[in-house]
Order: structure tokens, then sequence, then C-alpha cells
């Protein structure tokens, strides 16, 4: 059976959308540039559709990388699924954004290990690697200190790739703290992409994960600059 998606990413600095047709990407865009998600994404999403010829009503569903990631990047990426879920009355994958980003590396032999700046000395991150080409998560995504997250890649004494927008804030601490051998993804893999939210949105259909408009929120995995000031002025 042939399956459409709409897949979005705005969990980070880029803004990226693509249009898969089963296991053909039919276009993708990516933006990495000083425009904000509210300025960009519904005009790149426009422009996809159009580009592939895809009516929103064709869509099988709608997918997203639900977080990590900015808080404003998923609030936005948030309200744009949920209004278009709801005028074309397609269900939602919410794909985590950290096993999403692992995709990038899909088939290495290396451990995959994408990192987020979560800023406050803290990263999004996780620890995947590819078994017969299905991704296989060692480390949930988690927000945590790099140095925590190291010691555990570290234990297992495997060659690893890093990736994702936390290497460019933590590129001086990595060679003090890696002790296994590990490589920097190149430019065109390091950051997210729709389509490889659009990859495991495929598997999530096909398992019965998709959600409806009601039951999706983001993922942020800790709370909010505001929330945490507004618990200290309550102490």
């Amino acid at each position: 059976m042939e399956m459409k998606i709409l897949a979005m990413d705005s969990s980070g600095a880029v803004a990226s959308v693509a249009v898969l047709n089963d296991d053909i990407l039919v276009g993708e865009i990516s933006l990495n540039n000083s425009l904000t998600h509210s300025q960009s994404l519904l005009p790149m999403i426009d422009q996809v559709l159009h580009m592939t010829g895809t009516e929103g009503t064709d869509l099988d569903c709608l997918a997203i990388a639900a977080g990590p990631g900015s808080f404003t990047g998923l609030r936005i990426g948030a309200s744009t699924v949920k209004g278009l879920a709801m005028v074309w009355n397609k269900p939602i994958a919410a794909v985590p954004t950290v096993d999403a980003l692992a995709c990038n590396c899909f088939g290495t032999s290396r451990l995959v290990c994408p990192i987020l700046d979560a800023r406050r000395g803290q990263v999004y991150g996780g620890l995947y690697e590819f078994v017969d080409g299905e991704l296989r998560v060692l480390i949930p995504q988690v927000c945590t200190e790099l140095t925590n997250l190291v010691k555990e890649i570290n234990a297992y004494g495997r060659p690893v790739i890093i990736l994702g927008d936390g290497v460019e804030a933590n590129k001086r601490k990595l060679p003090e703290l890696m002790e296994a051998p590990y490589v920097l993804a190149p430019a065109h893999l390091s950051k997210q992409r729709a389509g490889s939210v659009g990859i495991l949105a495929m598997k999530y259909a096909e398992e019965g994960k998709l959600v409806d408009v009601a039951r999706f929120v983001p993922e942020y995995l800790r709370k909010s600059q505001a929330e945490r000031e507004k618990e200290e002025q309550g102490k």
C-alpha cells in the first residue's frame, strides 16, 4: 500500500520539510539561516508540496520531530503540524528528534551519538547502532551533562560518529572527554533533516504508532527557563 508523508523538523536552528512516497524521498528543503521558523516553515511546506505536485488531502500522515530541542522551535512545529492535521484530517507521527538525527548515519558500523545543545551546560543526546539495517537504541534520548553521556559512550569502547548542533558548542571539550575513537559527521549529515524524520515515520505507521491531533504533545525532556524561574520565585 502506498504511503505518502509530509515530514518536518523545526527542533533546532535548521528548518527542514520533506515529502516521501514509500521508499522515495520525492522532495526535501532545508534552511540553516537567519530566518525564524515562524517565517520559514509554512512557506517551505507550501513550496515542497507545490514542487512535488502533492495535495494535503493526498497525504496519509504528517510527521514531526517531536523533541527534544529548542522550546520555541518545537512549539512552532507542533502548532504547524496540529493545524495542518486538523485541516486535512490526518494522523501524526511524533518522531523523537535524537532518533531521527541518528538516522542520518544509516548503515554505519560505528555507534552513532547525536548531541544537541540544551544550554546550561547540558546536551540532549543518545546512543544508537544499526543492526541489519534497523536502528537500535542503546541510550534513549536524554537531557544530561555531556560528561555523563560521554562516560557511558566510552564504556562501550567502540568507534562512534558524533553529530548535531551540540558539536559546535562542545568542540573543545570532546577531545578531552572522549576515550573511544570518534569522528564528527560531515556538514551534509550533521544537522536535522526532515527526510530522516519521514523514514522513521514510515516505520511508526507500519507499527500503528500514529496519534491524532488531540494526543500529540512535544517532548521537551526538561522544564523551560520560564518554568524553572517561576519555581525558584515560588521557593
